[in-house]
């Protein structure tokens, strides 16, 4: 029971980041705009989060932090891309080429120094249930962030006039032009929360999953949660479904090598990848499917008449 209880207790908190991460850049991709940046405002709300909390002796202040350098990053690669019309692909590389080099200068200093951990929260009289209690009742804020954050993501795009307009504006961004919607401000705020919940990821990672700051910590989990996003065909229920699959893939991985099995480490380490290969094959293989949840505007910049 304890060994089951410490396996889904680090498939939760291997999966939180890649949840939040891709919830983020599915809002993002369902107005319109590819943001391949999500890696790089990771690992500057990583470093950023690790630096406030140790600085000032606070968890709390290192999360506001890196939502802020998140939304900071994000709002960068905003109007390059929607008022300066710059190529969104392109952008995208840069800003994570800029927040891999940007992070280790700024993380030097923390290198190696103990960190600030965020605590669990425990619900009295439920935490301490068998198997139950700790893995549902004995998270960390931020893993029950994430499970609000994504089911509030859903219910706007089924249930409000906000996610109506958001995916109007990523279907077509002239006919939501003509209606008097505009294009930029409405992109512009789903960056943002994009950027938001890249750099809560990253925090979560240097404050939750490892409370130190390492270089290169994100590890390419910002490119699995893009992946993730056309893995779940651009619904927040399976991007919660596959964030917690591709995070039992790198845990037990691990937990592989830990038990002796006789598998190469570098396959286990290539094992979340190469499910993430496998899932997008297997996704483009369902034509009608991708086409019918793929945002028609991807990509394409949007320069309003005058």
């Amino acid at each position: 029971m304890s060994a089951l209880e410490a396996v889904l207790l680090t498939i939760i908190t291997a999966s939180t980041p890649l949840l939040l991460a891709a919830v983020g850049e599915l809002v993002t991709e369902r107005s319109g705009v590819l943001n391949l940046g999500v890696e790089g405002m990771m690992i500057m709300g990583a470093v950023t989060g690790f630096a406030a909390a140790y600085t000032t002796g606070s968890a709390a202040v290192g999360v506001m932090a890196a939502i802020g350098t998140g939304i900071a990053m994000a709002l960068l690669f905003a109007f390059l891309t929607q008022t300066l019309a710059a190529n969104q692909m392109a952008t995208g590389l840069a800003l994570t080429l800029f927040g891999i080099g940007l992070s280790g200068l700024v993380g030097k200093p923390f290198t190696g120094l103990p960190g600030v951990k965020l605590g669990a929260v425990h619900v009295p009289g439920l935490s301490g249930l068998p198997l139950v209690g700790p893995v549902l009742f004995g998270q960390d804020l931020l893993v029950y962030a994430s499970v609000a954050i994504t089911v509030f993501v859903a219910w706007m795009f089924s249930r409000t006039r906000l996610g109506l307009v958001i995916r109007a504006v990523g279907t077509n961004h002239h006919s939501a032009h003509a209606l008097g919607y505009d294009v930029a401000a409405v992109r512009y705020g789903c960056i943002a929360f994009g950027g938001a919940c890249a750099g809560l990821a990253g925090g979560y990672l240097s404050l939750v999953y490892t409370p130190q700051w390492i270089e290169n910590m994100t590890a390419g989990r910002g490119w699995i949660a893009l992946a993730l996003v056309v893995f779940a065909t651009w619904s927040p229920n399976r991007v919660a479904v596959g964030a917690y699959l591709f995070g039992a893939v790198w845990i037990m991985g691990l937990y592989a090598q830990g038990i002796g099995v006789t598998i190469p480490p570098q396959f286990l380490a290539s094992l979340p990848y190469l499910v993430t290969i496998g899932a997008l094959l297997a996704i483009s293989g369902n034509r009608i499917l991708t086409k019918v949840n793929t945002p028609a505007c991807i990509g394409q910049t949007f320069v309003p008449d005058r």
